[in-house]
């Protein structure tokens, strides 16, 4: 989450977003997906850090204000099954019937020894990490992986509030002193960067073994990273938000030991000797630099990305099924990740998958119960809502892009039904904006040499359900951002969801 957001610590008194009355489009999604309130439960304040299923197929939600707390789907009636817990942002339910849950200070296991629906034992799984203090030292997570360990992501903080006399862990003398941070932090913005990591870890993605509690850095480089997860082939998936040295919103395949572009956690790197990362030239952290899978283009895709789910492998979600998932804060918005990795290099394609009012925004945490997702909403101080949104498919297959791949000559995208051929008369539907972003120390970027680019050919394949486009001009380390409004499906149809942008690392 970007540094002024959501501001966890601080009294902000914002407006709530006003929702637009039902339109034809919310009629057209009701036709292939049922989205429904679930109920809160009384006197806890509905916004969620964490959701997760259990195995006898309850909820458990982890709120803002401290609860844990157990929804059963077939009655509607919640109980409460811990309280006390210091802003959780992720919660797992485990086969013995306990949880984990990330703290802002540490993974905590709650467990009800004596069976009567509350937990009475609260243990620290792990907690070696720092905490200066400072408001945006979040922590997010746990995300299992396919070996058991345990994957947790934590915040960089913010040059707009201080940190504390008292610190948890090491500090960092690299770049400002210590006693600066008390007493003129609103100047150390050019000095410690807009985003910090002075004490350990900050920036860092990290494994635990829930058995021992070790604890191991895994990968750096991240600022806001409020999405982890693993996809289907059980990769670890990383998205973060836009600001200083993010362009946009950008998801990464994680690589063990890299660096993932925002310079302030490699001062925590073993046998880091280059002084002050700030101090490097982009030239220098290009070198170092594993660049993002994908860009999230600003706004149009999204403003910021939450939690990675994948989508069950059942006839209910159809083609979709196994796909990544990746939630929205600012919009009522989901979206859909296809990655392939060319030549070394992991690269693809966002879409939007669905987008209705009737979800609201502040889509923070998913979880599956079989075909149902459920979504946890928050907004605190900033964009978003509250509650939990059940999303059910009806059984009916929409007109999408189910796939999109790079070949020699372009694009190759998949469809979920047979596009008419009279889409391909018109080239011009086939239009891409084609961009890049600035990699550099200022928060956010604009699209660079942004420029419309017409494919020379579209051709139908496979039955019609697939379309090549072909490009003369093809480049790496841009983004082609299609909008397909005015394609069709033999049908008639128009689809569901029309946009998809590909982030070209490599050229095949």
């Amino acid at each position: 989450m970007k540094a002024c957001i959501p501001s966890f610590a601080l009294l902000v008194a914002l407006a709530m977003p006003l929702f637009a009355a039902p339109t034809d489009r919310d009629a057209k999604v009701a036709d292939f997906f049922s989205i429904s309130e679930a109920p809160m439960p009384v006197g806890v304040d509905p916004q969620i850090g964490g959701i997760d299923t259990t195995p006898d197929g309850k909820i458990v939600a982890v709120f803002h204000h401290g609860q844990v707390a157990l929804l059963d789907p077939q009655t509607g009636a919640w109980t409460i099954f811990a309280e006390g817990l210091h802003e959780p942002l992720g919660v797992l339910a485990e086969k013995d019937g306990t949880f984990l849950v990330m703290q802002r200070a540490e993974l905590t296991r709650l467990r009800d020894a004596d069976a009567d629906g509350v937990a009475d034992h609260y243990e620290t799984v792990w907690d070696d990490f720092g905490m200066s203090g400072n408001y945006h030292e979040f922590a997010f997570g746990p995300a299992r992986g396919p070996n058991g360990k345990l994957y947790v992501a934590l915040n960089v903080a913010s040059n707009g509030d201080s940190i504390r006399p008292e610190i948890r862990g090491e500090w960092s003398p690299i770049g400002v002193p210590r006693e600066k941070f008390y007493t003129h932090w609103k100047q150390i913005a050019k000095q410690a960067g807009r985003m910090y990591s002075r004490v350990p870890w900050r920036g860092w993605v990290m494994e635990i073994d829930p058995a021992t509690g070790r604890g191991a850095p895994v990968a750096c480089g991240f600022r806001s990273p409020d999405g982890i997860g693993f996809d289907a082939a059980g990769r670890l998936l990383v998205d973060d938000n836009q600001g200083d040295w993010r362009g946009t919103n950008e998801l990464f395949v994680v690589k063990h030991g890299g660096f993932h572009g925002h310079p302030a956690s490699l001062v925590w790197r073993q046998g880091w000797n280059l002084g002050d990362p700030l101090h490097l030239t982009v030239d220098q952290l290009n070198q170092l630099r594993t660049p993002p899978a994908v860009y999230f283009p600003y706004g149009r895709y999204s403003n910021s990305p939450t939690q990675i789910v994948v989508i069950p492998k059942s006839p209910a979600w159809g083609p979709f099924g196994g796909q990544t998932l990746v939630g929205e804060m600012n919009s009522a918005r989901l979206l859909r990740v296809m990655l392939e990795e060319v030549h070394g290099l992991w690269q693809g394609a966002c879409a939007t998958f669905l987008e209705t009012p009737a979800l609201k925004p502040g889509l923070h945490r998913m979880t599956f119960t079989g075909d149902t997702l459920w979504i946890g909403r928050t907004h605190l101080s900033w964009a978003g809502h509250e509650g939990i949104a059940r999303v059910a498919p009806t059984g009916r297959v929409p007109f999408a892009v189910v796939d999109m791949k790079l070949t020699e000559r372009g694009f190759r995208l998949e469809f979920s039904h047979p596009v008419s051929s009279v889409s391909l008369e018109n080239l011009a539907h086939w239009t891409a904006q084609r961009f890049s972003y600035h990699y550099h120390a200022a928060y956010g970027s604009p699209e660079v040499d942004r420029k419309a680019v017409v494919p020379s050919e579209a051709v139908l394949a496979n039955g019609g359900s697939s379309v090549e486009l072909v490009f003369p001009d093809l480049k790496a380390g841009v983004v082609y951002d299609f909008d397909l409004a005015k394609i069709e499906a033999e049908s008639g149809a128009k689809l569901l969801d029309h946009r998809i942008a590909y982030t070209v690392n490599r050229l095949k």
